[in-house]
């Protein structure tokens, strides 16, 4: 996915300064791709000088700081965006995870480590499919593709918890008796 073709789509929405950008994309758009935050506004350059963007500036209403600049998509980017649009797109299907490249792993490591960051990671996909669960009501007032991807967030958030949960659960058949009953008594203090 294109970082050049997402701004360009989320600028259809609404002008945006670098920062919403990133946020937008971070909060929506996590379970497909990520981001870090020195990569939009390199792009935002580019893009306003290949005439696809144009920068204006953000009313503050009493903040404090420099104006912000605030993003616009031109009719040249609009045009740019929906031949995009109307290519094949990539064919293979990207899952880029930092816990699954840790995973993989675990296996040179100690086994109750592991299962102690699988129990973080748990918590933190839970957290993600409450917020997911959520989002999707707001989304509703959205068209059918939005809402499709946000049922696919909360699709793949919920098998990667079932996963953990099962691998967990194997993990945990694993490990002598004493050694768990030692684990419990240290996660209860």
């Amino acid at each position: 996915m294109s970082l050049k073709y997402s701004i360009l789509g989320l600028l259809h929405y609404e002008d945006m300064h670098g920062y919403r950008i990133k946020e937008h994309i971070e909060k929506n758009f996590g379970h497909m791709w990520s981001i870090n935050f020195g990569q939009i506004y390199p792009n935002l350059k580019k893009l306003e000088q290949e005439g696809l963007v144009s920068m204006g500036e953000a009313v503050q209403n009493g903040q404090k700081g420099p104006p912000k600049k605030l993003y616009s998509v031109t009719p040249k980017g609009k045009q740019e965006f929906l031949t995009w649009l109307e290519q094949s797109p990539e064919k293979s299907m990207l899952l880029r995870d930092p816990f699954l490249m840790r995973f993989v792993f675990f296996g040179f490591g100690d086994t109750k480590i592991a299962i102690g960051l699988i129990d973080e990671q748990i918590a933190a996909y839970e957290d993600q499919l409450h917020h997911r669960q959520q989002n999707k009501k707001r989304w509703q007032s959205k068209d059918i593709f939005v809402n499709q991807v946000a049922e696919l967030g909360i699709e793949m958030n919920s098998m990667f918890l079932t996963w953990l949960k099962s691998t967990r659960k194997k993990l945990v058949e694993t490990i002598p008796m004493d050694t768990m009953n030692e684990m419990d008594k240290e996660a209860s203090e």
